[in-house]
């Protein structure tokens, strides 16, 4: 499954987020594979695409990063996906 992760910086800061990433990387178990990320022009978030067996396994990545990071986790699809698994796609 696909993941857009919604990371909110505590106090709008992006510094710690940083410099935990460079002594210590993405602490990420096996299962979960990171594809891209994005960072607001403010650099107050940033939006990841993660892609794991379920959303269960993002939860050990969550907690290594929850002291800085605030998080929203939304299940997506790619768009052809989207438009061929669901009714909306015939009504195109």
């Amino acid at each position: 499954m696909l993941f857009m992760v919604i990371e909110s910086f505590r106090s709008g800061d992006a510094r710690p987020v940083g410099e935990r990433f460079r002594r210590r990387g993405r602490m990420m178990p096996q299962s979960v594979t990171y594809h891209a990320s994005w960072v607001d022009v403010a650099g107050k978030r940033c939006f990841q695409l993660m892609e794991a067996p379920e959303e269960a396994a993002l939860r050990e990545w969550i907690a290594n990063w929850s002291d800085l990071v605030d998080f929203e986790v939304v299940p997506v699809m790619t768009s052809v996906q989207f438009w061929a698994e669901t009714e909306l796609g015939g009504a195109a």
